[in-house]
């Protein structure tokens, strides 16, 4: 702000003089030119008087002639006098907005209080490097379950956007490069909390997690580096498109790197081999308020057409050779395919490619190329040759979400890159635990998955359920914490009694418990809980806000631990006495 008040004066200082220099002299006439008093005697103004008068009339506020009436003198250099300051008023003002429309003043302005926003943020924050598709639906998802966060985009409608955003917490956005190390500087990154001064009170805040989510890979493999250099203690969160940006931000430990494609084709082939699996990622990986709709099983066998060999292509045609299918593939730039076997020259959209690729004896179509408007034109086309077929498309762009869900398109599965990247980055955020409990859990069999997803379907409410993790600490669950620090007996299923009837339980399932680097999918309620003990839930909104209670609540931990009810005030101990002297 001091910085801005520097320029203001700079650029405006002519204007100012220009002012000062009309009052300076209207006060002086006024004060040199003689007048008369009520008596007839000569009289002169004061400087003060000379002051105050010239100050509203040269606002053009109103005035009247004070103390005493004036001479012609005086109502002569008066005329003078409101025609200069007006002059001057209207010279100082324009000059004013002129500067203040400035693009440099502006930018400084919208920096300096980007940077007073970040200073008033009194917890720990995540830095996202871009508003596109991905970033914005990052951002709404992590401000649902009350994550701070801060959004630098180089694009000033996508900040409007930010700004206009119905979000739970206020986001502050910046329209700046994220390449340039100094704007993320600005954002906060710098903010480590290693560099916490010994014996402060105040916790501060602190970048804990930098996502670099831009539609460029050089630019989020600068981002990545700033970040480990800046911030080494931040969670670095990259996405990369090719696999060299990949492996170059694996050299230095970042600490997740998404390749949507590659993640959409695992995610494609683990619903053609293991579907209970796949609908256990989707339950467990959807962002708060998502409606899911459970899709039919995949074919695991026969012809599949795949239209489009760029990215996307190589990595979705890879993963179905490894599920062992029969995959034509139609492109319509002949110079991508020279290595490929089995391929068809053409864009798809024609009726005689597809027939020609075969589209009669297909199981399946996969409209990957990076054009929407063809990817519709193909799964249209293809589905009058070919009712049966299961139907998997690309998705470019948000903005067509409502036509890829249309009734009437019925795709089985959809590609949605900003939502892929973003289910994952969320998963990894909100849960780090969840990723460990996905891992586990590939080593049991698809009836194990349909199993869990049974159960976690059977959770009230059409939405996605909630995962949440925490460990048996002071800071996450001082309650349970100070039990076990004194010797005392929690069970698991203790956590998950409902505290205002101990007798029933929440509506949500232990999926992991995590001890010295010893994870146990599905623990037992009987399992005796030690300190230091992580968890990992899933369940509905309700149910994680009564754990929370529970969790944090002295009395309400006794009451569900034994039975009786436990206040500490002196009012709800006279009340529940006189409750007890009258139950007995």
């Amino acid at each position: 702000m001091h910085n801005i008040i520097f320029v203001l004066l700079r650029r405006l200082h002519l204007p100012l003089i220009v002012l000062i220099s009309v009052y300076a002299i209207s006060v002086l006439g006024f004060v040199l030119i003689p007048g008369i008093d009520d008596q007839g005697n000569p009289w002169r103004m004061d400087f003060f008087h000379a002051f105050y008068f010239v100050s509203f009339m040269g606002t053009t506020i109103g005035f009247g002639e004070l103390p005493y009436e004036f001479t012609d003198a005086q109502r002569m250099w008066t005329l003078v006098t409101i025609y200069g300051t007006v002059t001057a008023w209207l010279y100082s003002i324009g000059s004013l907005l002129s500067t203040l429309q400035d693009q440099g003043i502006r930018e400084q302005i919208t920096a300096s209080a980007f940077k007073r926003s970040i200073r008033r943020i009194n917890e720990d924050f995540y830095l996202v490097c871009g508003y596109g598709d991905t970033g914005s639906m990052l951002v709404k998802a992590l401000t649902e379950v009350g994550i701070k966060v801060v959004v630098i985009e180089k694009r000033q409608d996508r900040i409007n956007s930010l700004e206009l955003e119905d979000l739970h917490v206020y986001v502050p956005g910046l329209c700046a490069d994220a390449n340039d190390p100094d704007n993320l500087i600005l954002a906060g990154l710098d903010k480590v909390k290693s560099r916490r001064r010994s014996g402060s009170k105040n916790p501060g805040h602190y970048c804990i997690g930098v996502a670099a989510l831009t539609n460029d890979d050089a630019v989020n493999l600068k981002i990545a580096i700033t970040a480990k250099l800046l911030n080494p203690d931040a969670t670095t969160i990259a996405r990369a498109e090719s696999k060299e940006t990949e492996s170059n931000m694996a050299s230095f430990e970042t600490n997740l790197i998404i390749n949507p494609f590659d993640v959409f084709a695992k995610r494609l082939a683990m619903a053609l081999h293991s579907h209970g699996f796949y609908l256990l990622h989707e339950l467990l990986t959807s962002v708060p308020h998502e409606v899911l709709t459970v899709r039919n099983k995949f074919p695991s066998h026969g012809k599949w057409l795949l239209c489009g060999y760029g990215r996307f292509g190589k990595a979705v045609y890879q993963k179905l050779l490894d599920e062992n299918l029969d995959v034509m593939v139609i492109e319509a730039n002949p110079e991508m395919t020279t290595n490929l076997i089995k391929h068809v020259t053409g864009s798809g959209t024609e009726k005689h490619t597809l027939e020609e690729a075969g589209i009669e004896d297909a199981v399946g179509i996969v409209a990957g190329t990076d054009n929407d408007a063809n990817n519709l034109s193909i799964i249209m086309t293809a589905k009058d040759a070919n009712p049966d077929l299961y139907m998997v498309a690309r998705q470019n762009s948000r903005r067509n979400d409502r036509i890829f869900s249309a009734e009437s398109l019925d795709l089985d599965l959809v590609m949605r890159r900003g939502s892929t990247i973003a289910h994952t980055i969320f998963a990894q955020i909100r849960a780090p635990l969840l990723p460990v409990f996905l891992k586990v859990a590939e080593s049991y069999d698809n009836d194990w998955a349909n199993v869990l997803v049974s159960r976690i379907s059977g959770l009230p409410g059409e939405q996605a359920p909630q995962v949440w993790e925490f460990p048996l600490d002071w800071e996450k669950a001082p309650a349970v914490f100070e039990v076990l620090n004194q010797s005392g007996t929690v069970l698991l299923e203790d956590l998950y009694r409902d505290p205002r009837e101990r007798k029933q339980h929440l509506d949500c399932i232990p999926l992991l418990h995590y001890r010295t680097e010893r994870p146990t999918l599905l623990p037992d309620d009987k399992l005796t809980l030690k300190a230091g003990d992580r968890l990992l839930f899933c369940g509905t909104a309700h149910a994680r806000s009564m754990m929370d209670w529970l969790l944090n609540n002295q009395n309400v931990l006794m009451y569900v631990l034994s039975g009786e009810e436990h206040v500490s005030s002196y009012l709800g101990r006279l009340l529940l006495g006189n409750k007890r002297a009258e139950q007995s």
